[in-house]
């Protein structure tokens, strides 16, 4: 059985204790932010060792040591690319089985950890869930290589908390520090990082938050960047400021947002729905067979889809009807994959289909109305999907800045379409697809605990 679910704080545990210390001359300062120091450093270690996992895994099946997934997964014959999807699902199905007979605890989200646990998750379970799924997305699962450090970077916070005594309240905010600063480390963006942890995992954005987010994320970093590139994720090229593209990203914002509705959903009916019992098995096979035999056409559609956000940030003028396709198979391969229950995360494939819509609708507009370059109309489709997805706009704009190393070119259109398509998003739909998971009194109970925390 898992934690049971702790949605109120214990009442004899004095308000002092419980808090977040505001300042150095708190009675528990000190040990909070040992606990911050060294969630922040665990974090960065794990990150560093997942990464190489990774790695070193697409590297022996795939071949191709130094290349990217998809030009790895191009240069194999039908036959290696069938072997490793099916492999992907066998390693998938013994893999949650072995967790399940290690661990007598029930799996639980980092999130759904975060907001109804205290943030008290199981370690053996959530770690074998991270390294599985570094294993598979290396594989080519259509999943995102950031949840393992995310979850490492939990199960090392949640343990720290134990280790030092710390209170529920200060427990829930370590924990998403800890996710955030898995993230920060993985893909080098610690200002992003640090506010999507606030912003998405942990639901409130306060000053009282925001400094151990910023310290667990830059430790993590830093001591990634001792042995991870020191680079911007994507490059793109200097786009000209120009009155049209804010245009184009405003009037393109609400379908990026409707978009994201629909693809929230599509997860949340996936997630809902994952195997039990013996098929728990069987789903992976079949599941990530299906998805292999579709790549033999389509191999963009596997991995967490970074080489396709890539191409199109540098405008793929040639390519309307396969951005085309990949809008649909792309969404619908994570589907499949979050079905069948892969472990693995989701923010890197909404920020890739996000760039897919971007790119197909610039090719429209295009004809008519050359409002902005086709690879800013991808990236300004990245974020407006990905904060409508996410519902973490301020978070999802610093980190496209931080993935791409720009600012000024970008920001205008970036805020106006991710302003837009965030408000159509929350209007229709108001899971993210982090919530896309807990049902309708859960959603509830969430939002009651958050509006307090925001008075």
């Amino acid at each position: 059985m898992g934690p049971a679910v702790e949605v109120t704080w214990s009442s004899a545990m004095s308000p002092t204790r419980n808090t977040v210390p505001p300042t150095m001359t708190h009675p528990l300062a000190g040990r909070f932010w040992l606990a911050v120091l060294l969630t922040g450093s665990s974090t960065g270690f794990g990150a560093v060792v997942l990464t190489r996992l990774l790695e070193e895994v697409q590297s022996l099946v795939w071949g191709g040591s130094g290349t990217g997934l998809l030009e790895a997964v191009q240069q194999v014959p039908v036959w290696h690319l069938l072997l490793v999807l099916l492999l992907a699902g066998i390693a998938t199905g013994a893999g949650q089985v072995i967790l399940k007979r290690l661990s007598s605890a029930n799996g639980i989200d980092t999130a759904t950890a975060i907001w109804f646990h205290a943030g008290r998750l199981p370690a053996v379970r959530t770690l074998g869930s991270a390294v599985l799924s570094v294993i598979i997305v290396a594989m080519g699962a259509s999943l995102g290589r950031e949840g393992a450090p995310k979850q490492a970077g939990a199960v090392f916070a949640n343990f720290f908390c134990d280790r030092l005594g710390l209170s529920d309240e200060q427990r829930r905010l370590l924990v998403a520090c800890g996710a955030g600063a898995g993230m920060s480390a993985a893909y080098g963006v610690p200002i992003g990082g640090a506010l999507f942890s606030l912003e998405v995992m942990r639901g409130v954005l306060a000053l009282r938050y925001v400094l151990p987010s910023l310290v667990a994320s830059a430790v993590a970093t830093g001591i990634a960047w001792l042995w991870l590139p020191n680079a911007p994720l994507y490059r793109i090229p200097e786009y000209p400021n120009a009155a049209g593209a804010v245009l184009w990203a405003a009037l393109m914002g609400p379908v990026a947002g409707l978009v994201s509705v629909g693809y929230v959903r599509l997860i949340s009916w996936a997630d809902r729905n994952k195997p039990a019992t013996r098929s728990r098995i069987v789903a992976p096979i079949l599941g990530l067979g299906c998805v292999g035999l579709a790549a033999v056409w389509f191999p963009q559609i596997l991995g967490n889809g970074r080489d396709v956000s890539q191409a199109t940030f540098l405008g793929w003028h040639q390519a309307f009807w396969l951005a085309a396709v990949l809008l649909v198979l792309k969404p619908a391969a994570t589907a499949v994959c979050v079905r069948t229950g892969a472990p693995g995360g989701l923010f890197t494939p909404s920020l890739t289909v996000g760039a897919l819509l971007g790119t197909v609708l610039g090719a429209i507009t295009q004809q008519f109305w050359p409002g902005a370059p086709l690879g800013l109309c991808a990236l300004v489709g990245a974020g407006a999907v990905l904060a409508a997805t996410t519902q973490g706009p301020i978070s999802t704009i610093v980190l496209l800045i931080e993935f791409t190393g720009r600012d000024r070119a970008i920001i205008l259109p970036l805020l106006a379409g991710v302003a837009t398509a965030t408000l159509v998003a929350r209007t229709i739909e108001f899971r993210s697809i982090y919530e896309a998971r807990l049902t309708d009194e859960q959603l509830k109970a969430r939002q009651i605990v958050r509006d307090g925390e925001l008075k």
